[in-house]
Protein backbone atom coordinates (compact mmCIF):
# COMPACT_ATOMS: atom_id res chain seq x y z
CA UNK A 1 0.00 0.00 0.00
CA UNK A 2 2.43 2.36 0.72
CA UNK A 3 4.38 1.79 -2.43
CA UNK A 4 0.76 2.28 -4.29
CA UNK A 5 0.95 5.67 -2.10
CA UNK A 6 4.22 6.68 -3.49
CA UNK A 7 3.54 6.07 -7.15
CA UNK A 8 0.37 8.17 -6.83
CA UNK A 9 2.34 10.84 -5.02
CA UNK A 10 4.49 10.83 -8.04
CA UNK A 11 2.34 11.16 -10.42
CA UNK A 12 0.99 14.04 -8.41
CA UNK A 13 4.20 15.76 -8.61
CA UNK A 14 4.78 14.30 -12.37
CA UNK A 15 1.28 16.42 -13.48
CA UNK A 16 2.10 19.57 -10.83
CA UNK A 17 5.09 20.36 -13.03
CA UNK A 18 2.50 21.59 -15.79
CA UNK A 19 1.67 24.35 -12.66
CA UNK A 20 5.57 25.37 -12.89
CA UNK A 21 6.05 25.00 -17.12
CA UNK A 22 3.33 27.00 -17.70
CA UNK A 23 3.61 30.29 -15.98
CA UNK A 24 7.54 29.45 -16.96
CA UNK A 25 6.96 29.24 -20.65
CA UNK A 26 3.87 32.23 -20.86
CA UNK A 27 6.51 34.62 -19.49
CA UNK A 28 9.89 33.31 -21.63
CA UNK A 29 7.72 33.13 -24.51
CA UNK A 30 5.95 36.87 -24.17
CA UNK A 31 9.41 38.50 -22.79
CA UNK A 32 12.36 36.45 -24.72
CA UNK A 33 10.86 35.16 -28.01
CA UNK A 34 7.82 37.41 -29.41
CA UNK A 35 8.65 40.42 -27.06
CA UNK A 36 5.09 41.34 -27.78
CA UNK A 37 3.19 44.52 -25.54
CA UNK A 38 0.23 41.81 -24.87
CA UNK A 39 -0.32 38.30 -25.30
CA UNK A 40 -2.27 37.07 -28.49
CA UNK A 41 -4.74 34.02 -28.94
CA UNK A 42 -2.13 31.98 -30.86
CA UNK A 43 0.82 32.50 -27.84
CA UNK A 44 -1.47 31.22 -24.90
CA UNK A 45 -2.58 28.46 -27.59
CA UNK A 46 1.37 27.38 -28.30
CA UNK A 47 2.58 27.85 -24.56
CA UNK A 48 -0.79 25.56 -23.41
CA UNK A 49 -0.04 22.91 -25.82
CA UNK A 50 3.60 22.65 -24.94
CA UNK A 51 3.25 22.59 -21.00
CA UNK A 52 0.66 20.47 -21.36
CA UNK A 53 2.57 18.27 -23.80
CA UNK A 54 5.67 18.11 -21.66
CA UNK A 55 3.77 17.14 -18.64
CA UNK A 56 1.72 14.12 -20.53
CA UNK A 57 5.38 12.90 -21.31
CA UNK A 58 6.71 13.31 -17.78
CA UNK A 59 2.97 11.21 -16.81
CA UNK A 60 3.79 8.66 -19.01
CA UNK A 61 7.06 7.85 -19.16
CA UNK A 62 6.80 7.50 -14.96
CA UNK A 63 3.28 5.67 -15.33
CA UNK A 64 2.90 2.59 -13.25
CA UNK A 65 0.01 0.74 -11.71
CA UNK A 66 -1.72 0.29 -8.55
CA UNK A 67 -1.31 -3.38 -7.35
CA UNK A 68 -0.37 -4.28 -11.05
CA UNK A 69 -4.49 -3.69 -12.08
CA UNK A 70 -5.55 -0.03 -12.05
CA UNK A 71 -3.25 2.51 -14.54
CA UNK A 72 -1.74 5.20 -13.23
CA UNK A 73 -0.81 7.85 -15.09
CA UNK A 74 -2.16 11.35 -14.37
CA UNK A 75 -1.09 12.73 -17.94
CA UNK A 76 -4.89 12.56 -18.26
CA UNK A 77 -5.21 16.40 -16.14
CA UNK A 78 -2.99 18.45 -18.35
CA UNK A 79 -4.81 16.83 -21.56
CA UNK A 80 -8.36 17.73 -20.21
CA UNK A 81 -7.06 21.20 -19.11
CA UNK A 82 -5.43 21.93 -22.59
CA UNK A 83 -8.73 20.66 -24.11
CA UNK A 84 -10.95 23.01 -22.26
CA UNK A 85 -8.31 25.83 -22.63
CA UNK A 86 -7.29 25.56 -26.11
CA UNK A 87 -10.28 23.80 -28.02
CA UNK A 88 -10.07 21.48 -30.60
CA UNK A 89 -6.60 23.55 -32.20
CA UNK A 90 -4.87 22.66 -29.33
CA UNK A 91 -6.81 19.88 -27.81
CA UNK A 92 -6.74 17.12 -31.25
CA UNK A 93 -2.71 17.37 -31.24
CA UNK A 94 -2.39 16.98 -27.48
CA UNK A 95 -4.93 13.58 -27.98
CA UNK A 96 -3.06 12.18 -30.45
CA UNK A 97 -0.07 12.65 -28.09
CA UNK A 98 -1.81 11.06 -25.27
CA UNK A 99 -2.95 8.07 -27.09
CA UNK A 100 0.69 7.77 -28.92
CA UNK A 101 2.01 7.95 -24.91
CA UNK A 102 -0.63 5.04 -23.87
CA UNK A 103 0.21 2.93 -26.85
CA UNK A 104 4.20 3.40 -26.27
CA UNK A 105 4.43 3.12 -22.33
CA UNK A 106 1.69 0.42 -21.27
CA UNK A 107 2.97 -2.83 -21.78
CA UNK A 108 -0.17 -4.37 -21.88
CA UNK A 109 -2.12 -2.43 -24.40
CA UNK A 110 -5.18 -3.10 -25.78
CA UNK A 111 -8.18 -1.49 -27.90
CA UNK A 112 -10.50 -1.62 -25.49
CA UNK A 113 -7.63 -0.19 -22.85
CA UNK A 114 -7.09 2.64 -24.92
CA UNK A 115 -11.05 3.93 -24.86
CA UNK A 116 -10.98 3.39 -20.77
CA UNK A 117 -7.22 4.27 -19.65
CA UNK A 118 -6.99 7.82 -21.70
CA UNK A 119 -10.83 9.17 -21.42
CA UNK A 120 -11.17 8.89 -24.77
CA UNK A 121 -14.97 8.88 -24.69
CA UNK A 122 -15.16 12.41 -23.25
CA UNK A 123 -12.90 14.16 -25.74
CA UNK A 124 -15.90 15.94 -27.69
CA UNK A 125 -18.03 16.88 -24.23
CA UNK A 126 -14.14 18.74 -24.17
CA UNK A 127 -14.00 20.29 -27.13
CA UNK A 128 -17.86 21.44 -27.01
CA UNK A 129 -16.87 23.02 -23.43
CA UNK A 130 -14.02 24.88 -24.54
CA UNK A 131 -15.59 28.30 -25.78
CA UNK A 132 -17.59 28.36 -22.45
CA UNK A 133 -14.89 27.16 -20.15
CA UNK A 134 -12.67 29.89 -21.23
CA UNK A 135 -15.13 33.11 -20.60
CA UNK A 136 -16.48 31.50 -17.15
CA UNK A 137 -15.33 32.44 -14.09
CA UNK A 138 -12.86 30.33 -11.58
CA UNK A 139 -14.58 28.48 -9.50
CA UNK A 140 -17.27 27.50 -13.31
CA UNK A 141 -14.06 26.26 -14.24
CA UNK A 142 -12.88 24.02 -11.72
CA UNK A 143 -16.53 22.66 -11.53
CA UNK A 144 -16.68 22.17 -15.79
CA UNK A 145 -13.41 20.19 -15.56
CA UNK A 146 -14.37 17.99 -12.21
CA UNK A 147 -17.75 17.75 -14.16
CA UNK A 148 -15.02 15.78 -17.40
CA UNK A 149 -12.68 14.42 -14.90
CA UNK A 150 -14.89 12.88 -12.55
CA UNK A 151 -16.56 9.71 -15.06
CA UNK A 152 -13.27 9.71 -17.05
CA UNK A 153 -11.70 8.81 -13.29
CA UNK A 154 -14.14 6.45 -12.81
CA UNK A 155 -14.07 4.77 -16.26
CA UNK A 156 -9.70 4.56 -15.37
CA UNK A 157 -10.49 3.12 -12.01
CA UNK A 158 -12.89 0.46 -13.16
CA UNK A 159 -11.27 -0.58 -16.66
CA UNK A 160 -9.35 -3.67 -14.73
CA UNK A 161 -13.03 -5.24 -13.65
CA UNK A 162 -14.35 -4.00 -17.19
CA UNK A 163 -11.58 -5.85 -19.13
CA UNK A 164 -11.27 -8.82 -16.63
CA UNK A 165 -15.68 -9.69 -15.36
CA UNK A 166 -14.18 -12.26 -12.86
CA UNK A 167 -11.59 -10.36 -11.16
CA UNK A 168 -12.45 -9.60 -7.64
CA UNK A 169 -11.48 -6.27 -6.07
CA UNK A 170 -13.31 -6.48 -3.14
CA UNK A 171 -9.58 -5.50 -0.79
CA UNK A 172 -10.54 -2.89 1.83
CA UNK A 173 -6.91 -1.40 1.35
CA UNK A 174 -7.32 -1.16 -2.62
CA UNK A 175 -10.60 0.79 -2.30
CA UNK A 176 -9.10 3.36 -0.30
CA UNK A 177 -6.16 3.29 -2.16
CA UNK A 178 -8.68 4.16 -5.64
CA UNK A 179 -10.79 6.49 -3.57
CA UNK A 180 -7.54 8.47 -2.57
CA UNK A 181 -6.10 8.22 -6.21
CA UNK A 182 -9.98 9.68 -7.64
CA UNK A 183 -9.37 12.48 -4.56
CA UNK A 184 -6.19 13.16 -4.96
CA UNK A 185 -6.61 13.71 -9.14
CA UNK A 186 -9.68 15.97 -8.61
CA UNK A 187 -7.78 18.03 -6.19
CA UNK A 188 -4.94 18.45 -8.19
CA UNK A 189 -6.85 19.51 -12.09
CA UNK A 190 -8.76 22.03 -9.49
CA UNK A 191 -5.03 23.19 -8.04
CA UNK A 192 -3.90 23.19 -11.52
CA UNK A 193 -6.65 25.77 -13.04
CA UNK A 194 -6.35 27.95 -10.43
CA UNK A 195 -2.87 27.84 -10.94
CA UNK A 196 -3.34 29.12 -15.00
CA UNK A 197 -5.25 31.47 -13.72
CA UNK A 198 -3.64 32.91 -11.27
CA UNK A 199 -0.66 32.96 -14.04
CA UNK A 200 -3.03 35.02 -16.63
CA UNK A 201 -4.33 37.27 -13.67
CA UNK A 202 -0.75 38.12 -13.16
CA UNK A 203 0.41 38.71 -17.11
CA UNK A 204 -3.04 40.86 -17.09
CA UNK A 205 -2.10 43.18 -14.46
CA UNK A 206 2.10 43.16 -15.67
CA UNK A 207 0.48 44.16 -18.88
CA UNK A 208 -1.40 46.51 -17.27
CA UNK A 209 1.29 48.01 -15.31
CA UNK A 210 3.46 48.39 -18.52
CA UNK A 211 0.86 49.44 -20.39
CA UNK A 212 0.23 52.83 -17.47
CA UNK A 213 4.53 52.76 -17.51
CA UNK A 214 4.59 53.07 -20.88
CA UNK A 215 2.09 55.64 -20.95
CA UNK A 216 3.31 57.67 -17.88
CA UNK A 217 6.67 57.99 -19.73
CA UNK A 218 5.38 58.95 -23.27
CA UNK A 219 3.23 61.63 -21.28
CA UNK A 220 6.44 62.10 -19.51
CA UNK A 221 8.29 62.86 -22.68
CA UNK A 222 5.47 64.73 -24.45
CA UNK A 223 5.43 67.20 -21.28
CA UNK A 224 9.57 67.26 -21.75
CA UNK A 225 9.02 68.84 -24.73
CA UNK A 226 6.18 71.13 -24.30
CA UNK A 227 8.36 72.58 -21.70
CA UNK A 228 11.54 72.52 -23.75
CA UNK A 229 9.74 74.04 -26.23
CA UNK A 230 8.46 76.48 -24.35
CA UNK A 231 10.21 80.14 -24.53
CA UNK A 232 10.27 80.34 -20.74
CA UNK A 233 12.78 79.43 -18.83
CA UNK A 234 12.12 76.93 -16.31
CA UNK A 235 13.71 74.93 -13.36
CA UNK A 236 12.38 72.86 -10.78
CA UNK A 237 14.08 72.14 -7.31
CA UNK A 238 13.20 69.26 -5.06
CA UNK A 239 12.33 69.70 -1.27
CA UNK A 240 16.16 69.96 -0.43
CA UNK A 241 16.73 72.40 -3.18
CA UNK A 242 18.29 69.85 -5.32
CA UNK A 243 17.65 70.58 -9.24
CA UNK A 244 15.45 67.93 -10.72
CA UNK A 245 14.60 69.30 -13.71
CA UNK A 246 15.04 72.03 -16.43
CA UNK A 247 14.20 73.05 -19.82
CA UNK A 248 16.33 73.89 -22.82
CA UNK A 249 15.47 77.32 -22.53
CA UNK A 250 16.96 77.91 -19.18
CA UNK A 251 20.05 75.78 -19.90
CA UNK A 252 20.55 78.34 -22.65
CA UNK A 253 20.42 80.76 -20.85
CA UNK A 254 22.85 79.25 -18.12
CA UNK A 255 25.19 78.17 -20.93
CA UNK A 256 25.77 81.95 -21.58
CA UNK A 257 27.80 82.39 -18.28
CA UNK A 258 29.10 78.63 -18.76
CA UNK A 259 29.24 77.26 -22.42
CA UNK A 260 30.42 73.72 -21.52
CA UNK A 261 27.56 73.02 -19.17
CA UNK A 262 24.86 70.83 -20.22
CA UNK A 263 21.87 68.96 -18.47
CA UNK A 264 23.53 66.25 -16.38
CA UNK A 265 25.82 68.59 -14.92
CA UNK A 266 23.06 70.52 -13.43
CA UNK A 267 20.26 67.96 -12.82
CA UNK A 268 20.98 66.46 -9.03
CA UNK A 269 22.86 69.11 -7.82
CA UNK A 270 22.40 72.23 -5.50
CA UNK A 271 20.76 75.03 -7.07
CA UNK A 272 23.12 76.81 -4.94
CA UNK A 273 25.34 76.49 -8.17
CA UNK A 274 22.46 77.29 -10.41
CA UNK A 275 22.43 80.48 -8.62
CA UNK A 276 26.07 81.29 -8.78
CA UNK A 277 25.97 80.62 -12.30
CA UNK A 278 23.30 83.23 -13.00
CA UNK A 279 25.30 85.63 -10.38
CA UNK A 280 21.92 86.51 -8.54
CA UNK A 281 21.85 86.02 -4.91
CA UNK A 282 18.23 87.13 -5.05
CA UNK A 283 17.29 84.08 -7.17
CA UNK A 284 18.68 81.82 -4.17
CA UNK A 285 16.01 84.13 -1.78
CA UNK A 286 13.22 83.46 -3.74
CA UNK A 287 13.58 79.97 -4.27
CA UNK A 288 14.28 79.35 -0.48
CA UNK A 289 11.20 81.47 0.48
CA UNK A 290 8.96 78.96 -2.21
CA UNK A 291 10.13 76.22 -0.52
CA UNK A 292 8.70 77.40 3.06
CA UNK A 293 5.21 77.81 0.98
CA UNK A 294 5.61 81.46 -0.54
CA UNK A 295 4.70 82.35 -3.45
CA UNK A 296 6.57 85.28 -5.08
CA UNK A 297 4.69 87.20 -8.01
CA UNK A 298 6.29 88.42 -11.46
CA UNK A 299 9.45 90.73 -10.93
CA UNK A 300 11.58 92.25 -13.24
CA UNK A 301 15.21 91.82 -13.01
CA UNK A 302 17.97 92.26 -14.96
CA UNK A 303 20.83 89.98 -15.47
CA UNK A 304 23.51 90.84 -17.99
CA UNK A 305 22.08 92.97 -20.98
CA UNK A 306 18.76 91.37 -20.48
CA UNK A 307 15.77 91.86 -18.47
CA UNK A 308 13.33 89.37 -17.46
CA UNK A 309 9.94 88.85 -15.20
CA UNK A 310 10.83 86.14 -12.57
CA UNK A 311 8.56 84.59 -10.86
CA UNK A 312 8.90 81.53 -7.40
CA UNK A 313 5.79 78.96 -6.87
CA UNK A 314 5.92 75.81 -4.20
CA UNK A 315 4.91 72.49 -5.20
CA UNK A 316 3.12 70.55 -2.84
CA UNK A 317 1.86 67.14 -2.82
CA UNK A 318 -2.02 67.39 -3.97
CA UNK A 319 -3.20 64.53 -1.19
CA UNK A 320 -0.92 65.95 1.89
CA UNK A 321 -0.22 69.08 0.84
CA UNK A 322 3.23 69.00 2.17
CA UNK A 323 5.61 70.92 0.03
CA UNK A 324 7.89 68.62 -1.99
CA UNK A 325 9.96 71.09 -4.45
CA UNK A 326 9.39 74.24 -6.02
CA UNK A 327 9.81 76.17 -9.61
CA UNK A 328 11.41 78.75 -10.66
CA UNK A 329 10.65 80.72 -13.71
CA UNK A 330 12.25 83.81 -16.03
CA UNK A 331 10.38 85.33 -18.75
CA UNK A 332 13.18 87.41 -21.39
CA UNK A 333 11.13 90.66 -22.08
CA UNK A 334 13.77 92.55 -23.29
CA UNK A 335 12.50 92.06 -27.11
CA UNK A 336 9.15 93.23 -25.75
CA UNK A 337 10.87 96.12 -24.23
CA UNK A 338 12.63 97.09 -27.33
CA UNK A 339 9.74 96.60 -29.40
CA UNK A 340 7.64 98.99 -26.67
CA UNK A 341 10.20 101.63 -27.13
CA UNK A 342 10.42 101.44 -30.87
CA UNK A 343 6.61 101.50 -30.72
CA UNK A 344 6.60 104.86 -29.12
CA UNK A 345 9.50 105.96 -31.45
CA UNK A 346 7.43 105.12 -34.37
CA UNK A 347 3.97 106.68 -33.27
CA UNK A 348 6.48 109.98 -32.69
CA UNK A 349 7.31 109.84 -36.01
CA UNK A 350 3.92 108.65 -37.37
CA UNK A 351 3.00 111.88 -35.98
CA UNK A 352 5.92 113.95 -37.27
CA UNK A 353 5.05 112.10 -40.75
CA UNK A 354 1.64 113.53 -40.57
CA UNK A 355 2.66 117.32 -39.30
CA UNK A 356 5.11 116.93 -42.23
CA UNK A 357 3.00 116.05 -44.74
CA UNK A 358 0.58 118.69 -43.56
CA UNK A 359 2.57 121.05 -43.95
CA UNK A 360 4.04 119.87 -47.69
CA UNK A 361 0.67 119.95 -48.81
CA UNK A 362 0.12 123.39 -48.17
CA UNK A 363 3.93 124.88 -49.20
CA UNK A 364 2.46 123.81 -52.70
CA UNK A 365 -0.10 126.33 -52.73
CA UNK A 366 2.54 129.18 -52.66
CA UNK A 367 5.22 127.98 -55.03
CA UNK A 368 2.09 127.67 -57.51
CA UNK A 369 1.43 131.40 -57.11
CA UNK A 370 5.52 131.89 -57.04
CA UNK A 371 5.86 129.98 -60.29
CA UNK A 372 2.32 131.88 -61.42
CA UNK A 373 3.78 134.98 -61.33
CA UNK A 374 7.26 134.18 -62.35
CA UNK A 375 5.74 133.38 -66.03
CA UNK A 376 4.06 136.57 -65.92
CA UNK A 377 7.33 138.28 -64.89
CA UNK A 378 8.91 136.31 -67.64
CA UNK A 379 6.56 137.80 -70.65
CA UNK A 380 7.70 142.12 -69.45
CA UNK A 381 11.38 140.91 -69.11
CA UNK A 382 14.06 141.24 -71.37
CA UNK A 383 14.77 138.04 -73.13
CA UNK A 384 17.95 138.31 -71.83
CA UNK A 385 16.70 137.55 -68.56
CA UNK A 386 14.89 133.97 -69.72
CA UNK A 387 17.27 131.85 -68.93
CA UNK A 388 17.47 132.59 -64.93
CA UNK A 389 13.65 132.23 -65.02
CA UNK A 390 13.96 129.10 -66.64
CA UNK A 391 16.34 127.62 -64.22
CA UNK A 392 13.81 128.91 -61.55
CA UNK A 393 10.81 127.36 -62.66
CA UNK A 394 12.45 124.00 -63.47
CA UNK A 395 13.91 124.17 -59.74
CA UNK A 396 10.05 124.85 -58.36
CA UNK A 397 8.96 122.29 -60.91
CA UNK A 398 11.66 119.75 -59.07
CA UNK A 399 10.45 120.29 -55.80
CA UNK A 400 6.48 119.82 -56.87
CA UNK A 401 8.11 116.74 -57.72
CA UNK A 402 9.82 115.97 -54.81
CA UNK A 403 6.55 117.16 -52.88
CA UNK A 404 4.58 114.97 -55.07
CA UNK A 405 6.15 112.12 -54.48
CA UNK A 406 6.77 112.37 -50.42
CA UNK A 407 2.99 113.17 -50.08
CA UNK A 408 2.78 109.26 -52.36
CA UNK A 409 4.67 107.73 -50.46
CA UNK A 410 3.48 109.66 -47.05
CA UNK A 411 -0.12 108.41 -47.54
CA UNK A 412 -1.46 105.63 -46.45
CA UNK A 413 -4.48 104.51 -48.67
CA UNK A 414 -5.57 101.08 -49.78
CA UNK A 415 -5.14 100.56 -53.41
CA UNK A 416 -8.49 100.40 -55.33
CA UNK A 417 -8.10 97.32 -57.81
CA UNK A 418 -9.36 94.96 -60.42
CA UNK A 419 -8.70 92.15 -62.87
CA UNK A 420 -6.07 93.68 -64.53
CA UNK A 421 -3.65 91.68 -66.96
CA UNK A 422 0.17 93.28 -66.41
CA UNK A 423 0.79 92.74 -70.25
CA UNK A 424 -1.69 95.08 -71.22
CA UNK A 425 -0.35 97.89 -68.35
CA UNK A 426 3.39 97.39 -70.47
CA UNK A 427 1.66 97.89 -73.47
CA UNK A 428 -0.20 101.07 -72.71
CA UNK A 429 3.85 102.64 -71.07
CA UNK A 430 5.68 101.26 -74.15
CA UNK A 431 5.08 104.15 -76.87
CA UNK A 432 6.50 106.40 -73.77
CA UNK A 433 9.02 104.05 -73.14
CA UNK A 434 10.31 103.75 -76.33
CA UNK A 435 10.04 107.23 -76.66
CA UNK A 436 12.38 107.79 -74.02
CA UNK A 437 14.57 105.15 -74.97
CA UNK A 438 14.78 106.47 -78.55
CA UNK A 439 16.13 109.76 -76.87
CA UNK A 440 18.79 108.22 -75.03
CA UNK A 441 19.64 105.70 -78.10
CA UNK A 442 19.13 102.60 -76.23
CA UNK A 443 16.78 99.33 -76.97
CA UNK A 444 13.84 98.05 -75.35
CA UNK A 445 13.33 94.02 -74.93
CA UNK A 446 9.91 93.14 -73.84
CA UNK A 447 9.92 89.00 -72.60
CA UNK A 448 5.88 88.55 -71.78
CA UNK A 449 5.24 85.03 -70.62
CA UNK A 450 1.76 83.89 -72.49
CA UNK A 451 0.70 81.66 -69.33
CA UNK A 452 0.66 84.77 -66.80
CA UNK A 453 -3.06 85.16 -66.00
CA UNK A 454 -4.98 88.49 -64.93
CA UNK A 455 -3.87 89.73 -61.51
CA UNK A 456 -5.74 92.21 -58.79
CA UNK A 457 -3.69 95.46 -59.27
CA UNK A 458 -4.38 99.07 -58.97
CA UNK A 459 -3.44 99.86 -62.92
CA UNK A 460 -2.73 103.37 -61.67
CA UNK A 461 -0.19 102.37 -59.61
CA UNK A 462 1.66 99.33 -61.05
CA UNK A 463 2.06 102.11 -64.35
CA UNK A 464 4.07 104.17 -61.89
CA UNK A 465 6.25 101.47 -60.31
CA UNK A 466 7.11 100.08 -64.25
CA UNK A 467 7.90 103.74 -65.40
CA UNK A 468 10.28 104.47 -62.56
CA UNK A 469 12.04 101.31 -62.33
CA UNK A 470 12.34 102.06 -66.19
CA UNK A 471 13.82 105.13 -66.14
CA UNK A 472 15.80 104.41 -63.55
CA UNK A 473 17.35 101.57 -65.47
CA UNK A 474 17.41 103.93 -68.52
CA UNK A 475 19.38 106.63 -66.47
CA UNK A 476 21.66 104.23 -64.71
CA UNK A 477 22.87 102.94 -68.49
CA UNK A 478 24.85 105.02 -71.53
CA UNK A 479 24.11 105.01 -74.95
CA UNK A 480 23.35 101.71 -76.84
CA UNK A 481 22.43 100.20 -73.52
CA UNK A 482 19.48 97.94 -73.52
CA UNK A 483 16.39 97.27 -70.66
CA UNK A 484 14.77 93.87 -70.82
CA UNK A 485 10.69 93.70 -69.34
CA UNK A 486 10.27 90.26 -68.87
CA UNK A 487 6.96 89.07 -67.19
CA UNK A 488 6.68 84.82 -66.42
CA UNK A 489 4.81 82.83 -64.26
CA UNK A 490 6.37 80.89 -61.27
CA UNK A 491 4.52 78.52 -59.32
CA UNK A 492 2.07 80.32 -57.10
CA UNK A 493 3.89 84.33 -57.97
CA UNK A 494 3.81 86.43 -61.00
CA UNK A 495 7.69 87.88 -61.48
CA UNK A 496 7.82 91.08 -63.08
CA UNK A 497 11.64 91.84 -63.85
CA UNK A 498 13.09 94.91 -65.19
CA UNK A 499 16.57 94.70 -66.04
CA UNK A 500 19.36 97.37 -67.16
CA UNK A 501 22.94 97.07 -68.51
CA UNK A 502 24.20 99.75 -66.56
CA UNK A 503 27.53 100.17 -64.34
CA UNK A 504 25.29 98.27 -61.42
CA UNK A 505 25.04 99.09 -57.82
CA UNK A 506 27.92 98.75 -54.95
CA UNK A 507 27.03 95.34 -52.26
CA UNK A 508 27.12 98.62 -49.75
CA UNK A 509 24.62 100.70 -51.60
CA UNK A 510 22.33 98.05 -52.44
CA UNK A 511 20.97 97.39 -48.51
CA UNK A 512 20.11 101.26 -48.25
CA UNK A 513 18.14 101.35 -52.18
CA UNK A 514 14.68 101.52 -50.74
CA UNK A 515 15.20 103.60 -47.82
CA UNK A 516 13.44 107.61 -48.30
CA UNK A 517 16.07 109.88 -49.48
CA UNK A 518 18.74 107.52 -49.70
CA UNK A 519 19.73 107.81 -53.55
CA UNK A 520 22.64 107.31 -55.66
CA UNK A 521 21.97 109.91 -58.15
CA UNK A 522 23.87 113.40 -58.57
CA UNK A 523 19.92 115.03 -58.35
CA UNK A 524 18.16 111.96 -57.11
CA UNK A 525 15.15 112.92 -54.68
CA UNK A 526 15.57 109.18 -53.17
CA UNK A 527 11.16 108.64 -53.27
CA UNK A 528 11.03 106.64 -56.21
CA UNK A 529 12.33 103.62 -55.28
CA UNK A 530 10.37 103.91 -51.60
CA UNK A 531 7.24 104.84 -53.47
CA UNK A 532 8.10 101.25 -55.44
CA UNK A 533 8.37 99.57 -52.75
CA UNK A 534 5.03 100.90 -50.80
CA UNK A 535 3.17 99.62 -54.06
CA UNK A 536 4.33 96.32 -53.87
CA UNK A 537 3.44 96.25 -50.13
CA UNK A 538 -0.29 97.65 -51.08
CA UNK A 539 0.05 94.41 -53.56
CA UNK A 540 1.02 91.92 -51.14
CA UNK A 541 4.29 91.41 -53.41
CA UNK A 542 7.74 90.91 -52.75
CA UNK A 543 10.33 93.26 -54.41
CA UNK A 544 14.07 92.20 -54.59
CA UNK A 545 17.23 93.55 -56.13
CA UNK A 546 20.16 91.71 -57.93
CA UNK A 547 23.14 93.94 -59.22
CA UNK A 548 27.21 93.14 -60.32
CA UNK A 549 29.19 96.15 -60.81
CA UNK A 550 29.79 96.86 -64.77
CA UNK A 551 27.35 94.42 -65.51
CA UNK A 552 23.80 95.65 -64.76
CA UNK A 553 21.23 95.44 -62.03
CA UNK A 554 17.77 93.54 -62.01
CA UNK A 555 14.92 94.62 -59.78
CA UNK A 556 12.53 91.55 -59.49
CA UNK A 557 8.81 91.61 -58.62
CA UNK A 558 6.46 89.01 -57.22
CA UNK A 559 2.77 89.34 -57.37
CA UNK A 560 0.94 86.54 -55.78
CA UNK A 561 -1.17 84.75 -57.92
CA UNK A 562 -3.35 82.58 -55.60
CA UNK A 563 -6.31 85.06 -54.65
CA UNK A 564 -6.89 85.42 -58.38
CA UNK A 565 -7.36 81.95 -59.50
CA UNK A 566 -9.39 81.14 -56.52
CA UNK A 567 -12.80 82.25 -58.52
CA UNK A 568 -11.25 80.32 -61.97
CA UNK A 569 -10.63 76.76 -59.95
Amino acid sequence: MIYALKNIITQVLMAGSFAFLFPMGLDKYVRVFRRRKRMEAMDFDLVIILSSALTILLCSMFSTSIFNYIPLNLGILPLFIGMLYGGYKTGLPLAGLCLLCDFIFNPNWTVLGLFLHTGLPLYPLLIWMSPKFRKGPLTEKINKLWLCLMPAMLLITAAPIIESPNLNLTDAGLVLIVLFYILTSMFTGGTLVYMIEFALEKLRLKEQVMGISEKYLREEEKLQQVIDATPISMVSVDHAGNITSINDTMMNLVKTKDPDLTKQDVLGYPVTMFVDIMGQDYINYRIVQALQGKKLGNELIRIGTHNYYISTSPLTNTHTGAIIGAVLAFQDVTELARLRSELENVERLSLVGQMAASITHEIRNPMAVVRGFLQLMKEKSPEALDHYYRIVMEELDRANGIINDFLSLAQNRIAEKEQWHLHTIISDLSPLLWADANLRGQTIELILDEKVPELSLNAKEIKQLVLNLSRNGMEAMEEKGQLTIETRLNDSFVELIIKDTGMGIAKSRQERLFEPFFTTKAKGTGLGLALCLSIVERHHGKISVESEEGKGTAFTIQFPVTDSWAGMI
